[in-house]
């Protein structure tokens, strides 16, 4: 029942709703890597709010590998949620390569998860030009290392969250087929003590 002016649900409108699952295809994708190899995931989230979280528990079945995560949009959220350390933060700024692998290392230690994934970055339009619109920095910690992808093309803001996004799920698929690959896939609940992560770049193109 509704009161006067109430309007009710129209199928048009669900038309116009976005698909995560058929938009990005990637956590499909990465979730039955996951899935298969038994390894698990957490995320930390700035510029993308909630996005790459959002497309991997849009598959069904995701409960099994997704942890959770953290939205840390303010930097005090960073650095009391995630363990960022105030002095990366101050030194090179939240969108960074360093405060992108604290994020992902963070993230990864707080859910206990095998892959922690962090994006930062400015989505636009807003900017400066140091950190120009479009500049992200996605990382991910493994049980062995800590890789990162630097984005750097602005395509607006909603499409720059949605690269961000598409970059993510891409490396932690590549990252499950190399630890696959080398035998190394080893699941945080079998780790001994880890090692010191070593950082690797891959600067993205795109």
């Amino acid at each position: 029942m509704g009161g006067e002016g109430a309007t009710e649900p129209d199928g048009a409108d669900d038309q116009r709703l976005p698909v995560l699952a058929t938009s990005f295809p990637g956590a499909t994708a990465l979730g039955r890597a996951l899935a298969d190899s038994g390894l698990t995931i957490a995320v930390a989230e700035s510029c993308t709010g909630g996005l790459l979280g959002a497309a991997l528990t849009a598959i069904a079945g995701s409960s099994a590998y997704v942890r959770g995560g953290v939205i840390a949009y303010a930097d005090d959220v960073k650095a009391e949620h995630l363990g960022v350390g105030r002095h990366l933060l101050a030194t090179h700024g939240a969108v960074s390569r360093e405060v992108a692998e604290a994020m992902a290392t963070g993230v990864r230690t707080r859910f206990d998860a095998d892959l922690g994934v962090a994006i930062t970055g400015v989505a636009g339009p807003d900017a400066s030009e140091q950190k120009p619109a479009g500049l992200v920095f996605v990382a991910v910690a493994d049980p062995s290392a800590i890789r990162v992808i630097r984005l750097d093309e602005d395509h607006g803001r909603e499409l720059n969250r949605a690269h961000a996004v598409e970059a993510a799920l891409r490396l932690c698929a590549e990252i499950i087929r190399d630890l696959s690959g080398t035998g190394q896939v080893i699941s945080s609940k079998e780790e001994g003590s880890p090692g010191d992560s070593a950082a690797v770049d891959l600067d993205d193109g795109r």
